[in-house]
């Protein structure tokens, strides 16, 4: 008998696990999957999903929630594989969730820990083989498959690769952009990526002030005028901008958009005209104290001070009993629109997640094999394809690792 067939996995993160689950489980013995990760360790991004909880898929899951250039590549892979078959297969190898707020899935142990360790015990029942500290420089071609090559010179052969090696977004674990060079030089078209679902940078100028300030309210974003999303819950001002989950939510749109602003809503349970007639009512209970004690109990100072700065009251000694109903109506706009312009973001280190990546028109969407290179599969945030926040990222390597390493190790048996 010959050599058993070989199927690399170049990344040991979400979507290349999974992939060399279900490879190795259609494979068994009469092929070998070898997973090839450039830390010390697999896993290292699942670990801090979900702030080390794991929000591991969302049971709200469309394809409406995923972007690129063709965000419709992602609906076979979904629907082949979704939130319940994902639920199945982790339940099966013990994961028991709990659902939470916004349709977000956890481990009920609350762990990411957890979602890590029953994959890695499945790739060991399974004899998966899983190569460390093998940081990939290139990916070649030859008559009988493929050679990998790392920065050290070590070499693996295989007759299949599934790239799994994510983007670019929190390099620090794991993933770097090796993946998009390997991809070029394998003849691939790599898209503009920029980070996604990361803080928002704003005027310096007003949040400087702010800075520590959480509040709970709506963030409606606009690009050049035109509204395009809109999220509440809670927000913090930073020294640079902003941050908290609405402002991660509506990040992902600022990747996709331009010229993006954003109106922070201090008061969604309320109309304008409500923020008004409430107003004029503090004006009169209040008219014997100055602006810089007109909003205690209401916001936080501070929020306070700001608002009324950007509705024209310079100095905080400006007298309640002066406001007119002029002065109260612009307060009250501000209470309900605070503008600030979006001028950038914090960066690939600070990330969840990369916008852009390699053509997803290069690849077929019923297997994830490449349309250029026979033999090569992708799959995970390497392709140009990333969800809102919330699950959604995990759910789309989840999915699309699942059908490449499926459809890499039918092909392999049917060679």
């Amino acid at each position: 008998m010959g050599k058993n067939p070989v199927l690399a996995i170049i990344g040991g993160g979400a979507s290349g696990l999974v992939g060399g689950i279900f490879a190795k489980r259609i494979l068994r013995d009469e092929g070998e999957v070898i997973i090839i990760e450039r830390m010390d360790r697999i896993g290292k991004k699942i670990l801090a999903t979900g702030n080390g909880r794991c929000n591991f898929t969302n049971i709200n899951m469309s394809a409406a929630d995923f972007y690129g250039e063709n965000p419709d590549f992602t609906r076979y892979a979904l629907d082949d594989f979704g939130v319940s078959a994902t639920l199945d297969f982790f339940e099966k190898l013990g994961i028991y969730p709990k659902e939470e707020e916004n349709g977000k899935m956890y481990p009920y142990s609350g762990q990411a820990s957890s979602v890590l360790d029953v994959l890695r015990y499945e790739l060991q029942r399974l004899g998966v083989e899983i190569v460390t500290d093998f940081d990939v420089k290139s990916v070649k071609c030859i008559k009988s498959g493929f050679k990998i090559i790392s920065l050290l010179g070590k070499l693996i052969n295989a007759d299949k690769v599934i790239v799994a090696s994510g983007g670019q977004a929190s390099p620090n674990l794991g993933s770097n952009g090796s993946g998009f060079d390997i991809m070029r030089d394998l003849g691939h078209r790599v898209t503009k990526v920029v980070p996604a679902l990361v803080q928002l940078k704003t005027e310096k100028a007003i949040v400087k002030g702010l800075k520590g300030i959480k509040f709970m309210g709506n963030v409606k974003m606009f690009s050049e005028g035109r509204f395009i999303g809109e999220e509440y819950g809670e927000v913090l001002f930073t020294d640079y901008g902003l941050s908290g989950p609405p402002v991660f939510r509506l990040s992902a749109l600022c990747a996709v958009h331009k010229k993006c602003n954003v109106l922070l809503d201090f008061m969604p349970s309320l109309s304008k005209k409500d923020v008004f007639d409430l107003l004029s009512k503090r004006k009169k209970n209040l008219y014997h104290l100055t602006m810089e004690s007109f909003f205690t109990g209401l916001f936080n100072k501070r929020i306070g001070n700001a608002v009324a700065k950007k509705s024209g009251i310079e100095k905080l000694s400006f007298p309640v009993s002066k406001l007119n109903k002029e002065i109260i109506w612009g307060i009250s706009e501000n209470i309900k629109e605070f503008h600030f312009d979006i001028i950038g973001h914090n960066g690939f280190n600070n990330a969840q997640v990369t916008a852009g990546g390699v053509c997803t028109g290069e690849f077929n969407d019923k297997t994830m094999e490449s349309l250029k290179v026979k033999g090569l599969y992708a799959c995970g945030e390497v392709l140009d394809i990333f969800g809102n926040c919330g699950g959604f990222n995990l759910q789309w390597a989840w999915s699309s690792g699942r059908l490449a390493g499926k459809s890499a190790a039918e092909s392999l048996m049917t060679r």
